[in-house]
């Protein structure tokens, strides 16, 4: 696939949301930068976080039936939910990706933003996502999903960056080659892609899912110490946290 491609946003999924946003405020250091009210017809709160120029997102149903809380269910809550990317075609990519045959599960256009999602059940671990802002191509520039002002709540005092995406597999080459061919990137090594902000790392594991997310932070022992002291299971430098391993990198 031709055009440039970004890490987005990833999207986590809790049962509640006010205790996970805590959570990852209170230890990565992270402030909120937008509630989207539009994700409420689909039966669910969110709040959005900027990890320098990644959007992380946790989403939480308010009501039975949805989605999110299939996959609450499903899983058991481990797992990340989505990873979204943005890039200069969104509906070249969805149709990419139907070829290839991943089914489109919904589109969704909010001017100037206009996103493809695909069906998790065809990409396989977490659902994916294709998205253009129109006039901005800018990684500091609006992004929609995120409000009118997410860039303000930018801080590096604590967490700098998300640097890496680990999804497992029983055939985590598998999984990467598929990743590889909806995304229009190339395996690296037999289980990475690298994107120009992002590497998704592909392990194995007793089934498909995002498994862990890696942060680049200013001070290890600070934030494993925030999270020992918010009640999560710190082993090493990482700690589990709505759903995911949250891995501490310096």
């Amino acid at each position: 696939m031709a055009g440039y491609l970004r890490l987005r946003q990833i999207c986590l999924v809790a049962p509640n949301l006010a205790p996970a946003i805590s959570d990852i405020s209170e230890i990565m250091g992270l402030t909120v930068c937008y509630r989207d009210g539009n994700v409420a017809k689909y039966g669910l709160e969110n709040a959005l976080l900027p990890v320098d120029t990644i959007l992380l997102e946790v989403v939480a149903p308010f009501q039975p039936g949805t989605a999110a809380g299939r996959f609450i269910d499903k899983t058991g809550g481990r797992g990340g939910y989505m990873a979204i990317f943005c890039c200069d075609d969104p509906d070249a990519r969805g149709k990419h990706a139907n070829d290839i045959g991943v089914r489109t599960a919904n589109v969704i256009t909010h001017a100037p933003y206009h996103g493809v999602q695909l069906h998790p059940r065809d990409c396989r671990a977490a659902f994916i996502e294709f998205n253009h802002t129109t006039g901005s191509d800018d990684v500091l520039g609006p992004y929609p999903p995120a409000g009118p002002d997410w860039q303000k709540a930018i801080r590096k005092d604590v967490t700098l960056a998300l640097t890496e995406v680990e999804m497992e597999s029983p055939d985590p080459q598998g999984l990467a080659g598929h990743w590889g061919k909806i995304l229009g990137v190339a395996v690296s090594g037999d289980t990475e892609l690298k994107l120009p902000n992002a590497i998704f790392r592909f392990v194995k594991g007793a089934s498909d899912l995002m498994s862990g997310l890696t942060f680049k932070v200013a001070d290890i022992a600070r934030v494993r110490d925030a999270a020992k002291a918010k009640g999560c299971k710190v082993s090493g430098d990482s700690f589990d946290l709505c759903g995911v391993t949250f891995k501490l990198v310096a």
